[in-house]
This record gives C-alpha cells, structure tokens and sequence, in this order.
C-alpha cells in the first residue's frame, strides 16, 4: 500500500475543490468532491476560521481519510467571544466575558492539544489563556474563576460536558458585551485626556522623557502611539526635522554663495 498526503488550511466548512486543496489532490485520482464534502463535514464547527487538514490517500484503492487540526486555543475563544483581537493591555482592559459552557467547549475542541490529566484541568489552561487576552469568564478576571474551578462551583457543567448556552444565557453575554465596550470607550476617553494634559505640561521636552511621563501615568501603549509622533518619520511639506533648521534657512547660504560667484 502506497500512501500520499495532502496538507492544506482550509476555511471551516467551506472548502471547495479550488487552489490550493484542488490541485494537491487532483494527481492522486482521488474523488475531489467527495473529499471536499467530507472535509466540510468535518469542519463545520469551525465556521470562519482557517482550518489545517490533512488527507492520507491509498493511491492503489483512492480510499482516503481526512484528520482535522483545530486552530490554536486564542482563535477558538475570540470566536467565542465575538470580538476580533484581545486586549493590548489585558491586566487593565477588558474586552470580553464568556462563560464556563464556552470554555469548556474550547477545551473539548483542543483536548489533544492540551496538557491536563482531565476536562477540568484543560478547562483551566483555557481559562489561563483568557486572562492573557483581557478576557472575563463568567464576568470575573480568569484567575479569580480558576479559584472557584478549583473549588468546585463548576464541577456540574465539566462533569456534563456542557457546552451550549441558553437564550437567556446568551442574552446575558451581549449585555456584557454591550457594558464591556462602553466601559472601554470611557477609559480610553480618560487616558487621552490625561495624555493631552502631559503633552501641553511638557511641550518642548524631549520625546523619550514625553514619553516615559504618560508610561509612569499608565496610559497604554497603543494610546501613547497615537499622542506622539513616530521616530523617524518623514516630516510634513515644510516642516523641519528635529535638531535641522527649516528648509528655507539652509537655501539662503546657498543662494548667496552663487550670487558672490557672479
């Protein structure tokens, strides 16, 4: 028995016999289609996200079989959460809540890929990965839930396998939501208006002490890029660099250098 195989990214149930997947298979004489639907069947549950696949083919009987990597535990939780990145700066901002069902479902998706003996500790490592990505589970900062997972208040839904959520359930997750993003907006308001008062306070000071005051006053990073020009970036028409005089005083030398040659 010869066997080849094909390795491929594919999106979550909605692979088709197009580059690159296509192509790979066609030279095994293997039915593409009936491939292509298998793969979608398999995928399904990873709807709009990029998917690696692997198909084995015996390329004397063309019989196949498809084994289906999951994408790392980060993508399955924004797609929990519903959000498209976590947060820059996840000990302060929080971007998203999900609950103990979700968590236990990313852990069951990933269970071969995780390092816990047993559900509960793999839902725990998922709930760490949470906390690195300014995420909450069950409205609280994921360390403070891995406490209560060790104490058993969520021994039911793991011992279950619980992983769908009720209308009401769901209900609770987009006003959280809702909260989490006004709550966002209002700081990120703050830090720009402490950030301004620093700039004016500091007007002609150096940017690397500019800079290390709105560090010390806590304003993230991502907000301190947008208050400070980047280093080394050309300058606006007409505007000098720092530390060169405008363009108009260096031409004047210029200018009468040719006129004491005439």
């Amino acid at each position: 028995m010869v066997t080849q195989s094909v390795e491929s990214l594919v999106p979550g149930g909605k692979a088709t016999a197009a580059p690159p997947l296509g192509p790979q298979l066609g030279p095994l004489g293997v039915n593409i289609g009936e491939v292509v639907s298998e793969i979608n069947k398999k995928t399904s549950a990873f709807n709009g996200m990029q998917v690696p696949v692997k198909v084995s083919v015996d390329t004397d009987t063309k019989e196949f079989q498809i084994t289906i990597g999951t994408p790392p535990a980060s993508a399955l939780i924004l797609k929990e959460a519903g959000i498209e990145k976590g947060s820059g700066n996840p000990l302060t901002d929080k971007v998203a809540d999900v609950l103990i069902e979700q968590i236990i479902k990313v852990a069951k998706m990933k269970e071969d890929g995780l390092l816990g003996k047993d559900l509960k500790a793999k839902v725990k490592e998922i709930i760490g990965t949470c906390n690195s990505m300014g995420i909450l589970v069950e409205g609280k900062p994921a360390v403070e839930t891995i406490k209560e997972v060790n104490e058993g208040k969520y021994d039911k839904e793991i011992k279950e396998e619980k992983t769908e959520l009720s209308a009401e359930e769901m209900k609770k997750l987009e006003e959280e939501k809702k909260k989490l993003a006004e709550e966002m907006e209002e700081r990120r308001a703050e830090f720009e208006k402490v950030g301004k008062e620093i700039l004016a306070s500091m007007e002609g000071k150096e940017r690397s002490a500019i800079k290390a005051k709105l560090t010390e006053a806590g304003i993230p990073g991502v907000i301190i890029k947008e208050l400070l020009p980047v280093e080394g970036a050309a300058p606006a028409e007409g505007e000098a660099k720092e530390g060169e005089k405008p363009a108009e005083a260096k031409e004047e030398p210029k200018k009468e250098a040719k006129e004491e040659k005439k």
